[in-house]
C-alpha cells in the first residue's frame, strides 16, 4: 500500500491538496507543525472519504525532526507513490528588516527541508512515483523587497526542473508549480488585495492550484503555471529588460510588508 506525502498539509494549499487526493481515494501521509490540526484533518478525511492516513508533526526548521520524519516513515514500512511539497515561509520585507532567525527559518523551510525530504522520501518510493513542488511566480525574477523568498523559490524551480530530467525513465514524474497569489491565510488575502488589479488577476484559489497540479504531474509536465495571466507574465519577464523589471518590482513591493509565523 502506497501513500501520498503532503507537507504543510493543514495550510490553505496543503489542505486543498489533502482533500483533492482524498477524493481520488489516495491514502495520505500528512505533516505540518501542529499535531492537533493534523489529527483533526486526518480524522475528517478518513470519515468522509474512507481512506487511510498517517500523520507526523514536524518542525521543518529542525534537521533532527526532519530526519525523525523519514525514520518514522521507514519504521512504518511506508512506501510513497506521490510526494507533494507545499510547506513554505513567505516573509515579505526589505532584507535588512529581517532578524537572523527569520533568515534561517525561510532558508531551512523553503530550500533545505524540501530538498532533504525529497532525498529521503524518494528512497521509499513506489515503482511509479509523482513529485509536485509548490514554487512561485515570485521566483521567475529576482524581487527587491521579497528577495529571500524569491531566491528560495527560484532555487526550487531550478532544482526540481533538473530532477525532472535526472529521474526521467526511472518511474518518477516531477512537476514544479509556479502559482501567483493564492488566497489562503487572512494576511495573504490582504497582501493580494494591496497589490490591486495585478494581485486580483494573478490570484488562483487553493483548490484550482491543487486540481490542476495533480493533472499536470500526470502528464509529467516540467513546469505548470496556473492561470493565463501568470503564463503571459512569465513570458514577458523573460523578454523584458532586466533592469526595467527590477525597478518596476522595487517600486511596487517597497510599499508592502508581511511577516509570517
Amino acid at each position: 500500500m502506497a501513500y501520498t506525502f503532503i507537507s504543510g498539509a493543514t495550510g490553505g494549499i496543503g489542505k486543498a491538496f489533502s482533500y483533492e487526493c482524498a477524493k481520488k481515494g489516495y491514502d495520505l501521509f500528512l505533516t505540518g507543525r501542529n499535531q492537533q490540526k493534523l489529527d483533526e484533518l486526518a480524522f475528517e478525511l478518513q470519515s468522509i472519504y474512507h481512506i487511510k492516513t498517517k500523520v507526523y508533526a514536524c518542525d521543518l526548521t529542525d534537521s533532527d525532526k526532519r530526519r525523525g520524519l523519514i525514520d518514522y516513515a521507514r519504521s512504518q514500512c511506508t512506501v510513497f507513490d506521490r510526494i507533494i511539497h507545499v510547506a513554505g515561509v513567505d516573509v515579505q520585507k526589505a532584507f535588512m528588516d529581517y532578524t537572523v532567525e527569520k533568515v534561517s527559518m525561510q532558508l531551512q523551510v523553503n530550500a533545505v527541508a524540501t530538498v532533504e525530504l525529497t532525498h529521503g522520501l524518494l528512497q521509499l518510493k513506489d515503482t511509479n512515483t509523482e513529485v509536485i513542488v509548490i514554487s512561485s511566480m515570485s521566483g521567475v525574477s529576482p524581487m527587491p523587497y521579497f528577495a529571500l523568498y524569491s531566491a528560495t523559490k527560484s532555487m526550487l524551480t531550478n532544482f526540481f526542473t533538473a530532477l525532472h530530467y535526472e529521474l526521467k525513465g526511472q518511474g518518477v514524474k516531477v512537476t514544479c508549480v509556479l502559482p501567483g497569489g493564492v488566497p489562503t491565510r487572512e494576511d495573504v488575502k490582504q497582501a493580494i488585495k494591496e497589490q490591486g488589479f495585478w494581485g486580483r488577476i494573478s490570484a488562483k484559489s487553493p483548490e484550482f492550484v491543487a486540481q490542476k497540479s495533480l493533472k499536470a504531474v500526470k502528464r509529467n509536465k516540467v513546469k505548470y503555471i496556473p492561470g493565463f495571466f501568470n503564463k503571459a507574465l512569465n513570458f514577458i519577464m523573460k523578454i523584458a529588460p532586466k533592469g526595467l523589471v527590477l525597478r518596476f518590482i522595487a517600486r511596487r513591493w517597497k510599499k508592502l510588508s508581511k511577516d509570517a509565523f
